[in-house]
């Protein structure tokens, strides 16, 4: 038996196959009820879409297209009265644009009627002769027809047998779905096939038509038995599941290498990727806007000095170099060299082993996963990989492995999963991070906060949301994942895919909208949605919106530590307001922190309702960097402006942490660089950290800040090296 839909199918057509697509164009192909598709535009569509899904796939099957019915003859066994009105459209070749562009352009209805069972010899001569000397491996014939065509039994069973003797597989393609039940004359779709649409092959059909569904199901049950009849399928079934373009084809490819546990124990082992993330193989390129052709256009790159000559430099006089801070270290290449990590060779070396438990799962990185196996033909490696995968998963460990693809590659730390099916046994090895790879948080807990509690039946309602959106089905029948991502294509490969196919035909149109198909692939699956709607409800009640009152205005220090000799409140914010005024006039086009005047567009930002002071603060702090990295003494000036702006501010709106840590952050930074001059006029600026008397929410006391500024006593380091070595204890306690 073969895969329910082996022309339609990815996992069905293997790679090196032959296929003739035999699509009936005759006069009763044309015609329909009205306001229907003809048969002859439905097959016509099938027809585009497997090959436009074979040619995205970058499949290397080879396909041929025969045309029965055409108003001309011009195949390899036409004579006087034989094999006539039959037309050879294209032989067998790789799938292309050009194919395409045949199908939309040159294919037409043609006005004769031609015998379907002429038509598949002339395929099954062209699967004979084109293929002599070529290694296939499958050979296939797909019929597209509503059998309206006469047709004579003659050879019926010569057919067959030479069907069955080259190995040729064959699949009908119709217009009504064809009942699998010989005694049913009312017809009916059955749950295989269109779920019921359209009519039976005894309602609605022709003399003719219902005769050539008997020799249909005659041949299919001849060549495959009574499941020969799940390879007829119906164009609306087809195009539905066509509408999907075909996967990129990955041929695995193996990774040899040697499982080592100590100094003593080695295993054969051969490792497959079994999920990593698919990009486009496809790459973009420059073409000549008139002929398309990449050799029209050369790209020149030349490296020049910045000054006003700007001087031209070879590339051999330059060198890399790594920015570190505001220093550029140079770098040459044989430096790199030097530095990269190198190993005897490639290497899955076991460190240790630990519990299961202690991997959290959170902790898998990497871009792959791999399938680790033993050589089909090494009986002692399979032996001894089968004892070590049942050990760890009776004992529930795993191991702790150092992996490393090639001698050049750098070493990773990963975990090896002992995984077992019925049919197979393997590892599955995941990469684990470093400690640089991680990311500590710490929030308060929410229940510190009894306003932010939920009751009861707050914590019910969301429970009963939870359960009924469940993603799995249970059933008498079993566990039914609804919404399994392994099974559904990247949406944007399939946009890519679309939009690449329209400006093929269409270069000059605009890109057609996103089809709906796509839309609703990452959307709810319906059983959820319908189960769902009585939660939502109950959550929408028991969590009411309400519309927030005006927020009171935000009491700052200010407020709490008046100042006696302070101008009075009245004449010291008019003053305020007279100075801002002029920013304000701008103030609708300021966005964002900009590199003229920083400090200014800052003031304005901070001061409106939506303002979110951390990212502005953000902002200006690269600012204040990229002024520093030009080390010149108007822009240190430009810099301390942006500063004393960023700590009035930060007091005025009680965020003097944000201040005070970007000033930490700036000493550190230049008691070991160059700003040391930078640091010199800060402090002579007398710029220290916001103190508890200035801000409520600052912990600096004063002496605090005027020690801060005070120099510090440098301390001499000891530039002794350490050791970096571990065991593999270390390690593991680190994971």
């Amino acid at each position: 038996m073969h895969s329910p839909c082996t022309i339609i199918s990815e996992d069905s057509i293997l790679m090196s196959t032959a296929v003739v697509l035999c699509m009936d164009v005759g006069l009763a192909m044309s015609h329909s009820n009205q306001g229907e598709e003809t048969p002859y535009e439905q097959a016509k569509k099938v027809l585009t879409l497997f090959v436009q899904r074979q040619v995205f796939a970058e499949s290397k099957d080879e396909i041929a297209v025969v045309l029965f019915g055409t108003d001309g003859t011009d195949n390899a066994l036409a004579s006087r009265d034989q094999y006539q009105n039959i037309t050879v459209q294209r032989h067998l070749m790789l799938p292309d644009f050009q194919l395409l562009e045949e199908i939309q352009n040159v294919i037409q209805p043609g006005a004769q009627q031609a015998d379907f069972l002429d038509a598949l010899i002339v395929c099954m001569d062209i699967l004979q002769k084109e293929t002599l000397g070529k290694k296939y491996e499958k050979l296939h014939i797909a019929v597209l027809t509503d059998l309206s065509s006469p047709f004579s039994e003659d050879q019926l069973e010569i057919i067959i047998a030479n069907l069955k003797k080259a190995g040729i597989t064959l699949q009908f393609f119709l217009p009504i779905p064809i009942d699998d039940d010989d005694d049913d004359d009312e017809g009916g779709a059955g749950d295989r096939q269109d779920g019921g649409r359209g009519h039976g092959p005894g309602k609605g059909l022709s003399d003719q038509q219902k005769a050539g569904v008997q020799m249909v199901r005659q041949i299919m049950v001849s060549l495959e038995g009574e499941d020969g009849l799940d390879e007829v399928y119906t164009f609306r079934d087809s195009l539905e599941k066509l509408s999907m373009f075909k996967k990129i084809e990955r041929k695995p490819m193996a990774w040899p290498c040697m499982l080592t546990i100590g100094s003593n124990i080695s295993i054969r082992i051969v490792g497959y990727k079994s999920v990593t993330e698919e990009k486009v193989k496809k790459t973009w390129t420059t073409v000549d806007a008139k002929s398309l052709k990449k050799d029209d256009v050369q790209k020149e790159t030349v490296l020049c000095l910045n000054n006003d000559e700007e001087t031209e430099v070879q590339i051999d006089d330059t060198i890399q170099g790594f920015r570190y801070g505001s220093d550029i270290i140079p770098f040459s290449k044989l430096d790199q060299d030097q530095m990269k990590y190198k190993t005897e060779s490639k290497c899955f070396s076991v460190l240790g082993f630990t519990k299961a438990s202690q991997i959290e799962r959170t902790h898998f990185m990497g871009n792959q996963v791999l399938k680790v196996f033993a050589p089909k033909d090494d009986e002692s490696a399979t032996i001894a990989l089968s004892a070590l995968i049942h050990a760890l998963h009776d004992m529930e460990m795993v191991a702790i492995v150092r992996y490393a693809y090639n001698k050049l590659c750098n070493p990773q730390v990963g975990v090896a999963f002992p995984h077992i099916k019925e049919k197979y046994e393997c590892l599955i090895y995941v990469q684990l991070p470093y400690m640089e790879d991680l990311r500590q948080y710490l929030f308060s807990s929410l229940n510190n906060n009894k306003k932010f509690r939920p009751t009861d039946t707050q914590l019910s309602a969301v429970d009963s949301l939870i359960d009924s959106m469940s993603l799995v089905q249970e059933d008498d029948e079993g566990v039914e994942d609804l919404f399994k991502t392994s099974k559904i294509p990247n949406p944007q490969f399939q946009r890519l895919f679309q939009c690449l196919q329209h400006k093929a035909f269409h270069p000059d149109d605009p890109l057609p909208a996103i089809e709906q198909h796509l839309l609703d692939l990452l959307q709810t699956p319906a059983p959820v949605k319908a189960r769902c709607k009585a939660s939502l409800a109950k959550v929408k009640g028991c969590f009411t919106l309400q519309e927030s009152s005006k927020m009171k205005e935000q009491i700052t220090a200010q407020h709490v530590f008046t100042d006696n000799n302070q101008e009075p409140e009245s004449k010291r914010l008019k003053t305020e307001a007279e100075d801002f005024s002029i920013s304000q006039l701008a103030d609708g086009n300021i966005t964002s922190v900009g590199s003229v005047s920083p400090a200014e567009d800052f003031r304005v930002l901070v001061r409106k309702k939506t303002a979110n002071f951390q990212d502005l603060s953000k902002q200006l702090i690269q600012r204040i960097h990229e002024c520093l990295d030009i080390k010149q003494t108007s822009y240190y000036m430009k810099s301390m402006d942006c500063i004393k702006c960023f700590r009035a501010e930060a007091v005025r709106l009680s965020h003097a942490r944000d201040f005070n840590d970007f000033l930490q952050s700036l000493k550190e930074r230049a008691a070991s660089s160059v700003f040391k001059e930078f640091w010199e006029i800060v402090v002579q600026e007398d710029v220290s950290l916001i103190t508890c008397d200035e801000s409520a929410d600052s912990g600096v006391t004063s002496a605090e800040a005027k020690q801060f500024l005070a120099p510090s006593e440098e301390k001499v380091e000891d530039t002794s090296m350490t050791d970096e070595g571990g065991d593999v204890d270390d390690l593991l306690d680190m994971i």
